[in-house]
């Protein structure tokens, strides 16, 4: 499993020849990445005396957290696994007719599924900037610029795994599912460019 892997054997699979993991892989540990942070910060803030009266609020902040991370740690191999079964319908016998059309459906299922898992990463990270809202105003200040950086992991996360979702979306022929995903993705991609911005630009005023 990818996520058993050192960090540095991880970086040095992702530069191989080995198509997997890639964008997709790489973007969901993004994510996990900025769960963490905004854990790490949580649980500065349940570790000062200075933030008592939050410390209940984020003692469930952190089990969320750690939640995503578990999840977007899973979707790395998910994603890297989705790839490989299109990669295998590839490889199916194409011999008779019957052969052709059990290729082009296991074909358009992998392509499906390969376009799923990253998208249910980019929709699922989304929901970390309401946690990153939290943290701005009610967490450790000493720790402020890592729910910057937490915030900047997410948008990196889904805008990634978003640009693995439309890759797929070329290969698949169903239109009305291709349709839906597009549409659901662009409303995602306005809602991060806010939060994102409206988030980092108050870490920006604390620490100026």
């Amino acid at each position: 499993m990818l996520i058993d892997l050192s960090v540095k054997d991880f970086v040095y699979e992702t530069a191989s020849s080995s198509p997997a993991p890639g964008g997709g892989a790489v973007s969901a540990l993004a994510a996990a990445q900025g769960a963490a942070l905004l854990e790490m910060v949580a649980n500065l803030t349940i570790n000062s005396k200075k933030y008592e009266d939050y410390h209940i609020e984020m003692k469930e902040i952190a089990k969320k957290c750690k939640v995503y991370e578990d999840e977007f740690l899973k979707s790395v191999d998910e994603d890297a696994n989705s790839f490989n079964l299109v990669m295998e319908a590839f490889k199916m016998p194409k011999e008779s007719e019957e052969d052709k059309i059990k290729r082009s459906e296991k074909i358009q299922e992998g392509y499906k599924k390969a376009a799923i898992v990253p998208f249910e990463v980019g929709k699922k990270a989304l929901e970390l900037f309401d946690i990153a809202q939290v943290l701005v105003k009610k967490g450790n200040t000493n720790a402020i610029t890592d729910v910057a950086v937490g915030v900047l992991n997410t948008k990196l996360a889904i805008s990634g795994a978003f640009y693995n979702v439309e890759i797929n979306l070329l290969s698949i022929k169903d239109k009305e599912f291709v349709e839906d995903l597009k549409i659901k993705m662009d409303e995602i991609l306005d809602d991060i460019e806010t939060k994102a911005d409206e988030i980092l630009r108050e870490v920006e005023n604390k620490i100026a």
